[in-house]
């Protein structure tokens, strides 16, 4: 059930947990901003993966980032969260028109590894030219997904284990905000991974066929 409302030298479950969650802030930030949900003056252009992103000046906005982000960022340590989303809702209708979704795998060393052993370093550089990719395919959506022609608000939801810990009057049961069958589109982004996460990316879009 989702809830509403983070070298060469081998990097470890803390320093993995930075790098998933500083990537969802700037893979939020670069949807909102690209997909036109606030307007471009309220975003500055910061240097991060070798490009040039936008992040939000609205200190509403990033006070309330930073609290959704601070929370996936626990979760990510305890394993407890399994996907992010980014649901893009029509102001007026409430409809979804689109659904950013983002997978979350723990890595586990395979059988011919062992349990003890661990994997061989994954180099910053490689991880950060994976997720300049992602930010690049999330840039370029105005040339694949359908122009957003009305206000629009969003959600994030979490979906997380039945045991995760989850505060109390800060996140609620919601629904998934899924696209009505038979006027959804998918298309599959490119994925992320460190040695002891992986992030799977993908939009959905409605279309009026």
């Amino acid at each position: 059930m989702p809830v509403a409302q983070k070298t060469k030298a081998n990097i470890t479950l803390k320093g993995s947990t930075e790098v998933v969650t500083e990537f969802f802030k700037y893979a939020v930030n670069s949807i909102l901003f690209n997909r036109g949900v606030y307007p471009a003056d309220d975003f500055n252009m910061v240097k991060k993966y070798g490009l040039v992103v936008l992040v939000t000046s609205d200190e509403a906005l990033s006070a309330y980032l930073e609290k959704i982000l601070t929370q996936v960022r626990e979760w990510l340590v305890k394993g407890s969260i399994a996907r992010l989303v980014l649901a893009i809702v029509s102001k007026e209708s409430r409809v979804t028109l689109e659904r950013w979704q983002f997978d979350v795998d723990v890595t586990k060393p395979s059988a011919a590894e062992g349990e003890g052993s661990a994997p061989p370093p994954k180099p910053e550089t490689e991880i950060n030219a994976e997720i300049r990719a992602i930010i690049k395919q999330i840039v370029s959506s105005v040339t694949y997904l359908p122009t957003l022609s009305e206000p629009c608000a969003f959600n994030i939801l979490a979906y997380t284990s039945a045991d995760a810990e989850v505060p109390e009057g800060e996140w609620l049961d919601t629904d998934p905000h899924a696209i009505e069958a038979g006027k959804a589109e998918a298309v599959k982004l490119r994925s992320f991974s460190t040695n002891h996460h992986k992030v799977e990316a993908m939009v959905a879009y409605r279309y009026e066929g």
